[in-house]
């Protein structure tokens, strides 16, 4: 915050927080007052920070994350530690009741039920995710389709560094998937954690589409206000995480950008202690990318996308599926190239 403390930028907006809360003081003594509440420390969202991230992520896509990190990541970090940006304590967590418009969510899709159990319901379709078949802790909670599966990759991968609390946290397992899991060399006798039933008592059952289930889009049935079924009802989608802001900048710094904020090693040990992982010592490209596949997965992608700029592309081939670079864009919609013809789809 040192750098932006004596800036105009900050001068206005102490000026506009200021006004805010002389404005609820007064709405205190009205017929609204149990309506309204005013918490200084959440204001954020789309903001000019938020608005950093987004553009550094696409300078990350286009290899010149040096130069941008040095002017930008380091300075929000310094910036949004001083409004109270930190990660929730319980990784899990983070993606479930208490990671609600948390301190760590820079950005993140609102949805609610608005507290009642019946009524008006604004959600994203979580269904899409859940599983087939499962059995609930509540009864009559519903389930899902069962697409956006967590690769074998990931959980061996997750497995080999004894990173149990995101894996837990990531991964949701059937019995199928177990069983395969156990057939592959190495890992016939897994961790008592690698359970089909979660820490919060729900049973996932085998269905046909997929062997596991993504986590992090999972609202434990307990979770849900009594009355509500659909599954993940009442939960936000994440957008931005302070830990992916430190991992950018971790990424960032050990490839050859400078900072005065925090060292790449501090960067990546913030994110590893939440996980109850030990702390690393000169850390290196190759482990910020390990940290981001660990802490990113089943998120938005990160992880082909970061395979993808950074030429390590040879793990996308699995399961049938042979990745070149004529699969690294989307071709234009046929529609739209007739519509201008100056569109020219990528050669490759």
């Amino acid at each position: 915050m040192l750098v932006l403390l004596d800036s105009q930028l900050v001068r206005q907006n102490k000026s506009i927080i200021k006004e805010l809360e002389e404005l609820f003081e007064i709405l205190k003594y009205s017929e609204y007052s149990d309506q309204v509440k005013f918490d200084s420390s959440r204001i954020r969202g789309l903001d000019i920070y938020s608005g950093w991230i987004v553009e550094t992520k696409l300078k990350f896509e286009v290899n010149s994350h040096r130069k941008h990190s040095r002017y930008r990541i380091g300075l929000i970090i310094d910036t949004i530690g001083n409004f109270g940006v930190k990660s929730v304590e319980d990784f899990s967590e983070a993606f479930k009741l208490e990671g609600k418009l948390s301190d760590e969510n820079l950005l993140e899709m609102q949805h609610s039920d608005f507290n009642q159990g019946s009524g008006d319901s604004k959600n994203h379709l979580w269904a899409f995710y859940g599983p087939q078949k499962w059995e609930p802790a509540v009864a009559g909670s519903r389930g899902g389709w069962g697409f956006w599966e967590p690769s074998m990759e990931y959980i061996k991968f997750m497995i080999d560094r004894e990173d149990e609390e995101r894996l837990v946290a990531s991964v949701l397992f059937t019995p199928r998937g177990i069983a395969d899991l156990k057939k592959e060399s190495g890992y016939s006798d897994l961790p008592a954690y690698i359970s089909n039933t979660t820490p919060y008592g729900d049973t996932y059952l085998d269905y046909p589409r997929a062997k596991y289930a993504s986590g992090k889009h999972y609202m434990p049935s307990k979770y849900l206000i009594e009355g509500r079924t659909q599954y993940g009802s009442n939960k936000n989608f994440p957008v931005l995480r302070y830990a992916e802001v430190l991992l950018m900048h971790a990424e960032a710094l050990t490839n050859g950008a400078n900072s005065s904020s925090i060292s790449a090693d501090e960067a990546v040990n913030i994110v590893r202690s939440r996980a109850g992982l030990s702390k690393l010592s000169g850390v290196t490209s190759s482990d910020v990318m390990d940290e981001k596949f660990a802490e990113l997965a089943m998120e938005w992608g990160d992880r082909f996308y970061d395979s993808v700029r950074t030429g390590k592309t040879s793990h996308l081939n699995q399961n049938g599926a042979v990745y070149d670079d004529s699969k690294r864009y989307f071709p234009y919609p046929q529609a739209q190239v007739d519509l201008l013809p100056a569109l020219q789809q990528n050669a490759k």
